[in-house]
């Protein structure tokens, strides 16, 4: 499958995403009563000496499009040319959740709009793609054509995800993108922060311009890991370029 897609036509993407709030106390009262609700479902199956309250479980709510936000996309494009394959990473990122998907769905609407055109990422259709359509219909957005697969054929899902290319019909297991770069050897992208951090960067430290470095990273590892499904050679450093 991969062999006949033109890799100008993909666009590598990751997002970030935090609680909406900075803590559990200064959740709203509604949204503090679903969060509730939200982590007793987390719970249900842990031992009672195991459970862990709202509060110490709030960390985790950015992972829920009902209770985070987007804070930075970032995305990728591809080019071959005569010194190589070049990628070129642009990222969308801000305080307020709705400058972001405004200027990536544009992104959306006017470049990546036609058949051939396909997004990728890892874990993808579980995480990053529903997430990114469910907060731009929250902000009362429409949403791009790529992204609004109802009603659609498999087949037509312009959707590709490499964990699941690697499982290769297997859903029993979850492989994490740095232990497929540590496979292939591609740089890990967790190399300062992973994923569980970023909430506290975000909200504690105040450190924006690190995360949104920390999701570049992960295009640029997304990015190498589809070359080598196609076996490619991997872009070169001096070829990756930021905008």
């Amino acid at each position: 499958m991969l062999d006949n897609i033109r890799d100008e036509n993909v666009l590598f993407l990751d997002i970030e995403t935090v609680s909406q709030f900075p803590s559990y106390e200064l959740m709203s009262g509604l949204f503090k009563i679903f969060w509730d609700k939200k982590c007793e479902q987390l719970n249900k199956y842990n031992d009672q000496d195991k459970r862990e309250t709202p509060d110490e479980l709030y960390n985790k709510a950015g992972i829920y499009a009902e209770f985070g936000k987007i804070i930075c996309i970032s995305c990728g494009f591809l080019k071959n040319t005569d010194k190589g394959t070049t990628l070129r990473i642009k990222s969308f990122y801000s305080d307020q959740e709705i400058n972001i998907l405004t200027e990536f769905n544009k992104l959306l609407d006017t470049s990546f709009n036609k058949p051939e055109n396909l997004l990728c990422a890892h874990n993808g259709k579980e995480f990053d793609y529903p997430y990114i359509a469910r907060r731009t219909l929250i902000r009362g957005l429409p949403l791009p054509k790529v992204l609004d697969i109802a009603g659609k054929k498999p087949w037509e899902v312009q959707h590709l995800d490499t964990l699941e290319l690697w499982k290769f019909g297997d859903y029993k297991t979850f492989t994490s993108l740095d232990l497929l770069a540590a496979i292939f050897n591609i740089p890990t992208p967790k190399d300062d922060i992973d994923g569980s951090m970023v909430n506290k960067v975000y909200w504690t430290d105040k450190d924006l311009p690190r995360i949104v470095n920390y999701c570049q990273k992960d295009v640029v590892t997304v990015a190498q890991l589809y070359l080598k499904y196609k076996n490619k050679q991997p872009i070169e450093k001096k070829n990756i370029t930021i905008v």
